[in-house]
């Protein structure tokens, strides 16, 4: 979530690579992530040279656990 001045939480719009993607997660460890991607539980977006996490991907694992 993005924090605005006025101290309302807007959500992320776009996608996150995996350091980031694993900051929002909570901290977790790159290998941790590349872990969750190999069994399934997360799906990047792999159109480009680096795995790409959409928000909404993120959120749905976050919610699902």
């Amino acid at each position: 979530m993005k924090i605005e001045p006025s101290g309302t939480a807007l959500p992320l719009k776009g996608a996150l690579k995996t350091k980031a993607a694993a900051a929002y997660l909570g901290g977790l460890s790159l290998l941790t992530v590349h872990r969750l991607v190999k069994r399934g539980l997360l799906k990047p977006n792999r159109a480009t040279r680096h795995l790409l996490f959409p928000v909404a991907e993120l959120e749905r694992f976050l919610r699902d656990g």
